[in-house]
C-alpha cells in the first residue's frame, strides 16, 4: 500500500486541478512544488549557497525546479534515476509597453509565447499572471482574477469566418481590458501592492481563469478538462510519485531526480530550460560531495543513469483520424503512452522502451505506443537534449491528451493516476 493507493481516479484528478488553478504560470509552478516538498519534509537550498548536502532537499530556480533524494550509500555503483517535465504552457506574454489604446478601448499589448492553438482563446475570461522584479532586486509573484478578453468579429461582420478563419497574431490577438483610457500595469501593480515606478522589468503572462471540470461517460468521470496540462501533467505526477518514494520503505540505490524545467515551449535554450546548466550543475554537485569527487566519478554516474522524459502525448481524435497513424490508436483512458520517432524527435530506444514497461508492470497498469503519421511530423520534447548532453538512455513517455496547447485540453483520470502509479515505480527500482 503505497501513498498513491489512496486516490481515486477522481480524487487525484481533483488535486490536479487545485495544483493547475494554483500554478497560472511556470513561476506558480515551481514554488507550489517547492512548497509541497518542503511542507513533506524536503530542505530548500539555493543556487548560490554551498552544497548542504541533504538527503532529501529542493531547489527553485526561476520558473525551474529540482529536487532530489540521496541513497542511504552511494557507491561506485550508483547512479541517478530522473524524471524531467516542464512548467510553462502556450500563452501571451505580455509586452514592456503593457498598454495601448484604440477608439477608447484599453488594450493589453502582448506577444505569442510557445505554439498556442490561437483560436481557442478568443472570447475567453483571462487572467494575467508571472514575476515583476523592482529596481531593488526584489522579485514578487501575481496573480489577477479574469481582466480581459480578446473579442472576436460577430459573423454579420465577416460571413466567411465559419469557413475560413484567418487571425492577424498582432491585429486579432490584441486584449481589450478597459473601456476608458487605464494603464493594466498599473492595475497589476495596485493590486498586488507594488510601487509601479518601482517596476524593472516582468516575466508576466495571459492565462485562463476557468475551473477544472470532470464529466463524461456513465460514471461522469471520462473527461478531465483544464488549461495548461501541458505540461503540469506530468510535472504533479513526477511529484505525487516522489512524495509516494520518499514515504516508501523501499530502498533504493540511485539518486533519485525530479526535475521541472521552463521554456520548453520556446525551445528550451535559456538558464532554466533543458539546454541550461541547472540538472548538469546539480547531478555534479551531488558527486562532488562524495569519495569520487571529480570527472571520472561524474562520468562513471552518468552512465549509470537514465531519465524518464514525461512531456503530453497525442490521444486520437475521432474527428481526424486521418492525422494519426493507422496502426497506432491511443485513446483517452488506455493509459499512459511510450513515445517514439524514428527520426529522434523522441528519444526512445529499445532499452528506454523497456525500462518504461517494466516500471507499468510493476505498476499494475497499462500502457500505449504513439507514433507520428509520417505526414504528420511530430513535436519534440526535452528528450533528445537530455540523451544528447549526458549520453544516458531517455525515454519519452506521456499522458494521452485532446486538443493539446488549446486553452482547454482534455485528459482521462485514470491516465493521470496511471502516470503518476508509473513513475513511482521506475523511481523504486523497477
Amino acid at each position: 500500500m503505497t501513498y498513491l493507493d489512496s486516490f481515486s481516479p477522481r480524487s487525484y484528478a481533483e488535486a490536479f486541478g487545485e495544483f493547475i488553478s494554483q500554478s497560472p504560470t511556470s513561476y506558480h509552478a515551481a514554488e507550489n512544488v517547492a512548497r509541497i516538498l518542503t511542507d513533506a519534509g524536503f530542505v530548500r537550498s539555493e543556487q548560490t549557497e554551498a552544497w548542504s548536502g541533504q538527503r532529501h532537499g529542493v531547489m527553485v530556480v526561476g520558473g525551474a525546479v529540482i529536487a532530489w533524494q540521496m541513497p542511504q550509500t552511494f557507491t561506485e555503483n550508483t547512479g541517478a534515476r530522473i524524471i524531467g517535465s516542464h512548467t510553462d504552457s502556450p500563452s501571451f506574454k505580455l509586452k514592456p509597453v503593457a498598454t495601448s489604446t484604440v477608439t477608447g478601448y484599453s488594450q493589453v499589448n502582448v506577444e505569442v509565447y510557445g505554439g498556442p492553438l490561437l483560436n481557442s482563446w478568443l472570447n475567453r475570461d483571462l487572467g494575467i499572471a508571472g514575476q515583476i522584479v523592482t529596481t531593488e532586486g526584489e522579485r514578487h509573484l501575481v496573480k489577477t482574477d479574469a481582466v480581459m478578453t480578446i473579442p472576436q468579429l460577430a459573423p454579420h461582420l465577416d460571413r466567411g469566418q465559419n469557413d475560413d478563419l484567418r487571425l492577424s497574431r498582432q491585429q486579432d490577438y490584441h486584449p481589450i481590458w478597459s473601456c476608458d483610457e487605464a494603464s493594466v500595469m498599473d492595475y497589476i501593480c495596485a493590486s498586488a501592492g507594488i510601487d509601479a515606478e518601482q517596476v524593472a522589468g516582468t516575466d508576466l503572462f495571459a492565462y485562463d481563469v476557468t475551473p477544472y471540470r470532470i464529466y463524461g461517460g456513465a460514471a461522469g468521470d471520462d473527461f478531465f478538462c483544464a488549461g495548461r496540462q501541458d505540461n503540469l501533467t506530468s510535472v504533479f505526477a513526477s511529484l505525487e510519485a516522489f512524495l509516494a518514494t520518499a514515504q516508501t520503505d523501499v530502498e533504493h540505490d540511485d539518486v533519485l531526480i525530479f526535475v521541472a524545467f521552463d521554456h520548453e515551449e520556446v525551445g528550451s535554450g535559456t538558464p532554466t530550460g533543458a539546454s541550461g546548466p541547472i540538472l548538469e550543475s546539480t547531478l555534479r554537485r551531488i558527486v562532488d560531495a562524495t569519495e569520487f569527487a571529480g570527472d571520472e566519478g561524474y562520468w562513471r554516474f552518468i552512465a549509470q543513469s537514465s531519465c524518464i522524459s514525461a512531456d503530453a502525448g497525442h490521444a486520437i481524435n475521432p474527428n481526424k483520424m486521418d492525422k494519426h497513424d493507422p496502426a497506432h490508436h491511443p485513446i483517452l483512458g488506455g493509459g499512459p503512452l511510450l513515445k517514439l520517432n524514428a527520426q529522434q524527435r523522441y528519444a526512445t530506444d529499445a532499452i528506454g522502451s523497456a525500462t518504461w514497461l517494466r516500471a507499468a508492470h510493476e505498476a499494475g497498469v497499462s500502457t500505449q505506443e504513439f507514433v507520428s503519421n509520417n505526414d504528420v511530423p511530430c513535436g519534440t520534447t526535452i528528450g533528445p537534449l537530455t540523451a544528447t548532453r549526458f549520453g544516458m538512455t531517455t525515454v519519452d513517455v506521456g499522458v494521452a491528451m485532446l486538443s493539446m496547447h488549446s486553452i482547454r485540453e482534455i485528459t482521462n483520470p485514470a491516465d493521470l493516476l496511471a502516470m503518476a502509479k508509473i513513475l513511482h515505480a521506475y523511481w523504486i527500482g523497477a
